[in-house]
């Protein structure tokens, strides 16, 4: 039989640790084809980003049409989108994207906005109606909602909240939260909020987490997974990665996380 096909819209990481590099291994751990549409090339390592340059939203939809033409994606994980107007593409084209899963790659590790407000508006107006899960960190849900999200109460404010723009099920990501021994997340679906919790790794090891979440649960939804079951299995599949990795020493900042079979 085939494999199932999955498609990650993301940037390109020189550094190999997130980005359509982390999308595509962590698609294969899951037994998953994986196809990829670049958006932005950037220099960067794990110390930090040195350069982004992003792709001609023109070309982002040839690399699009080319994919869709030919292979029968079964699920969709969006990176970073790199401009208003590649986010209104992928918005055009979402009905052709099934088990979308979108990543909104706002801020940087610095707490720095990748990009302007014209940004944010065109998420949560164009492209979260699609959603079948949104991923926002909790700066990212900061800078979505225009208010601070800082807590486990704050983050299911926050996910039941940006519920309201469409997508069926909204994942903020508290792996920082301080206080707590444990990664927890905040999951709003089917008008219900619960949290999706996994032990905390203490580690520098975790440049891609956000990444390889969005593509491992794209990953489970093209594989067939329902959405709890397959939010369920990708925080194990990062915990996992996580304690694979804890002890390496790759790069001067923070490293990659591991990968494997599932």
């Amino acid at each position: 039989m085939n494999p199932p096909v999955a498609l990650t819209i993301a940037g390109s990481d020189s550094g190999g640790g997130a980005g359509i590099q982390a999308d595509l291994k962590t698609f294969a751990a899951h037994d998953v084809f994986g196809t990829s549409v670049i958006t932005a090339l950037t220099a960067q390592n794990t110390a930090g980003v040195r350069a982004i340059s992003a792709v001609d939203p023109g070309f982002v939809e040839a690399q699009l049409e080319a994919v869709l033409d030919d292979l029968p994606v079964a699920g969709v994980k969006t990176g970073m989108l790199a401009s208003p107007d590649t986010v209104a593409l992928v918005a055009r084209l979402a009905p052709r994207l099934p088990n979308l899963v979108v990543d909104p790659v706002l801020v940087a590790s610095s707490g720095d906005r990748l990009f302007t407000a014209d940004a944010e508006r065109a998420y949560l107006d164009l492209l979260f109606p699609h959603a079948a899960v949104v991923t926002p960190n909790l700066r990212e849900a900061s800078v979505l909602l225009g208010r601070e999200v800082l807590d486990a109460d704050d983050a299911a404010k926050a996910a039941g909240d940006l519920a309201a723009f469409g997508p069926r099920c909204v994942v903020v990501k508290g792996g920082h939260l301080r206080g707590s021994a444990e990664a927890v997340d905040a999951v709003w679906y089917d008008g219900q909020t619960s949290l999706l919790s996994a032990p905390w790794i203490d580690t520098t090891n975790n440049h891609g987490t956000g990444c390889t979440f969005a593509a491992a649960t794209a990953a489970r939804l093209a594989a067939g997974d329902e959405l709890p079951v397959a939010l369920a299995r990708a925080k194990s599949y990062v915990h996992s990665a996580l304690t694979r990795s804890a002890s390496w020493t790759l790069g001067a900042g923070h490293g990659p996380l591991a990968w494997g079979p599932f």
